[in-house]
């Protein structure tokens, strides 16, 4: 039992930063409806730049590692909002007029161009970042011997608030209304006096913002992101946020935060060669036994 609850907890862990990926692509789909391939590769850029300016912040600009942590987070912090804003004029903006599959393609394109951006700007190598607040924080006291890393409860507590937050702002602000009724009915809200390709270019650099943060966390817990990372985690996120639902996404974010945990147990009980399989295989199960005709037209 204890061994069920370590890997249980360490699931709460997985669960955050796929929650946090889950809630940024639902922010995009739930305005364009169109399958975008991009977020898991903003995910690895993000962290991957975050760890090769800091490391080169720490190795040639001699600063000290705190001032080269926050150094990297805010050049990857500018990559990437300025990369979203590009995409919003340059992608979205000319393809929405265009068949579904155009958006897909695009944004095909774009993760294997970032991809290669990376692999190219770290030389094929992997950079990793020294372990950090990795004390074990004890959850049921000092007799049980069941705990989570320093760091594993900052990103979940980082996740909790900023999905909590944009929950917040979706129910109770008029940007959550707004992005609510450019969902629905983008045509009606125009008529209104709302430009829905305004609230589609912020909807996208929200979006771009949280899946850099979840880029950050994970580079800080892992200490390396590898740049062929970004189109698993692509698919992933594809296919879960499909079988969460595109109308809501709190409804998205659990049902990431719940392949993240079957994610842990199986890694626990059974060979991690055959994890993604599994996840696949469940997710595609799910698909096809509650997808209804909505959902099947907003993939």
């Amino acid at each position: 039992m204890t061994y069920f609850l370590q890997l249980l907890l360490n699931g709460i862990h997985n669960a955050a930063l796929y929650a946090l990926l889950a809630y940024g692509y639902v922010l995009i789909h739930g305005l364009t409806h169109r399958t975008d391939l991009s977020l898991g590769a903003i995910f690895a850029f993000s962290g991957q730049t975050f760890i090769l300016v800091a490391a080169f912040a720490w190795s040639i600009l001699w600063m000290t590692l705190p001032a080269a942590l926050a150094f990297g987070l805010l050049i990857a912090l500018v990559y990437v909002m300025t990369g979203g804003y590009v995409i919003a004029r340059l992608i979205y903006a000319p393809l929405e007029a265009g068949t579904r599959n155009t958006i897909l393609v695009a944004t095909l394109g774009l993760s294997i161009f970032l991809a290669e951006l990376s692999r190219i700007a770290a030389n094929t190598r992997d950079y990793w970042l020294p372990p950090m607040l990795s004390q074990p924080v004890p959850l049921l006291g000092p007799e049980v011997n069941i705990s989570l890393t320093q760091m594993q409860v900052l990103n979940i507590a980082v996740a909790l608030t900023v999905i909590g937050c944009g929950e917040a702002i979706m129910l109770r602000t008029a940007a959550g209304r707004i992005w609510r009724a450019v969902s629905d009915e983008p045509q009606a809200t125009a008529m209104c006096g709302i430009d829905p390709k305004r609230v589609r270019t912020q909807a996208i650099l929200a979006a771009y913002g949280i899946c850099a943060l979840a880029g950050f966390l994970a580079a800080l817990y892992y200490g390396n992101i590898s740049f062929n990372t970004g189109m698993i985690f692509g698919l992933k996120i594809l296919f879960i946020t499909a079988a969460g639902g595109f109308s809501r996404p709190l409804h998205a974010a659990c049902g990431a935060a719940l392949v993240g945990m079957v994610e842990s147990l199986w890694g626990g009980y059974f060979s991690v060669l055959w994890r993604d399989v599994a996840v696949f295989s469940l997710l595609v199960f799910v698909l096809a036994t509650r997808i209804t005709g909505q959902d099947e037209e907003r993939i």
